[in-house]
């Protein structure tokens, strides 16, 4: 869209605030607002936001060590393709930002311009990949006890269905007016929850789509008398949610599934089994960006179908790496990756970033990921383990930033400037994670994501 297609569509549609969001160190999505009459000036010139936000904690503190504060600042310049009205705030616009220095280079911290370094590094190789974040969620209701499950439902059961029909036809509807298709939706294990998946897009797009998913998800939630919660596990006695990755590699002009070869008795070609590789090489740091918050690692365990190893397999829902099966009227377009090991408090530029990084590693140097796993890791021996090279994953936030702080792939895909404040971030969260109870950190999981 053009900056008059944006300003006259927002004016059309009687918007009195227009939103440039963005997604932070800690996951957390923010942004500023425009007024309509501002508009114009604001595409051009960007919202200016203090440099200190990318060093700030989820619990809203600056890390201690920080290397930004109070001085400096930079632009948030919308990317006019994302612009949409907000079907649950109709007075309302939405754009992504990016993060822009003052002499309008790209700012190295920008978590969004990292995602679009990775996107053209990708094509430069002659490939591009789409993805799509396949994400659980929690409806509840507040109470004076606390959160309290909508329903207590069985998995894809029709009780489930009927209890928030109401709420999920709305949000469903929310998603397609901003662009986003739903393609299934059914109750999930825990108590009130809840997975609608949405159709894959080019990388950018579908981190973006992440980001509106979330908004989305809990703002119609919350009109519906609701809260909805996509931490990775907000109540410790049900099934944590995640935000399985699922994604593909295709040639530039989008013609060919890099990944599929209807010859293969896996249906793989070498390069998806390089990729596979690759990812399963980097997963004990990669987590730090993909599983990244203190409470992400109580659904991390074994048995879980969470994924607890760094294992691959064909139809595996407790590997690392899971190969789908292929829909029967589009076996070549439908074959993807799915990361188990994924969820909803990572920053999706970042997360989609680090996946990006690791498989192209992997294809460059040809890795081989090995047989695939047709059993739970988790019930294999140490020894069996151990022979075929599979990890236990890291058990903490901590020991997954101390595994990227190791991995000179990643750190360098990322940048020294984005990685160094990214570790300061996450480093200081789980510190004040530790030093507080569980209820806590339920609590503000639940609330935050």
């Amino acid at each position: 869209m053009t900056p008059d297609e944006v300003v006259a569509q927002a004016q059309e549609r009687g918007l009195q605030l227009v939103r440039f969001l963005y997604c932070d160190n800690g996951g957390i999505i923010r942004g500023k607002s425009t007024h309509v009459g501002q508009l114009r000036r604001r595409i051009e010139g960007g919202i200016g936001l203090v440099k200190g936000m990318q060093s700030f904690a989820s619990l809203d503190f600056l890390a201690p060590d920080a290397t930004y504060g109070p001085v400096g600042e930079i632009r948030l310049v919308p990317d006019l393709d994302t612009f949409v009205v907000l079907p649950y705030a109709p007075r309302s616009g939405q754009m992504m930002a990016n993060m822009v220095e003052l002499d309008h280079s790209p700012w190295a911290l920008d978590p969004r311009g990292f995602l679009q370094r990775m996107v053209a590094l990708a094509r430069q190789r002659g490939l591009r990949f789409d993805a799509s974040f396949e994400n659980e969620f929690y409806l509840a209701r507040r109470t004076d006890a606390g959160y309290q499950p909508v329903d207590q439902s069985l998995c894809f059961s029709g009780i489930g269905m009927e209890s928030t029909e109401d709420v999920i036809q709305a949000i469903i509807s929310a998603l397609g007016d901003q662009g986003l298709t739903v393609e299934l939706s059914h109750p999930e294990l825990g108590h009130g929850q809840q997975e609608l998946s949405i159709r894959h897009a080019d990388a950018l797009r579908a981190a973006d789509d992440q980001i509106t998913y979330r908004q989305t998800v809990r703002a119609v939630a919350a009109r519906h008398g609701l809260v909805a919660s996509l931490a990775p596990k907000p109540f410790a006695d049900q099934a944590g949610s995640g935000a399985h990755l699922h994604w593909s590699i295709w040639d530039v002009d989008h013609r060919r599934n890099r990944l599929a070869d209807g010859a293969s008795p896996d249906g793989l070609t070498p390069l998806a089994r390089n990729a596979i590789a690759g990812v399963l090489q980097h997963l004990p740091a990669l987590l730090a960006l993909t599983t990244p918050s203190v409470n992400s690692f109580r659904r991390l365990q074994p048995h879980y179908w969470s994924s607890a190893y760094t294992a691959w397999g064909i139809e595996n829902r407790e590997a690392a790496v899971r190969v789908p099966s292929r829909y029967w009227d589009d076996e070549e377009g439908s074959t993807n990756l799915e990361l188990k090991a994924s969820d909803a408090s990572a920053n999706p530029y970042i997360s989609l970033s680090g996946v990006i990084a690791a498989a192209l590693d992997g294809i460059e140097r040809e890795l081989d990921p090995g047989d695939p796993v047709d059993q739970d890791p988790g019930t294999m021996s140490d020894a069996e383990r151990q022979r075929r090279g599979i990890r236990r994953f890291p058990t903490s936030a901590l020991e997954a930033l101390d595994e990227l702080e190791r991995d000179e792939v990643l750190l360098a895909a990322m940048g020294r400037p984005l990685a160094d404040e990214y570790m300061k971030v996450r480093r200081a969260e789980a510190t004040a994670y530790g030093a507080q109870d569980d209820a806590f950190e339920l609590e503000n999981h639940f609330f935050k994501y």
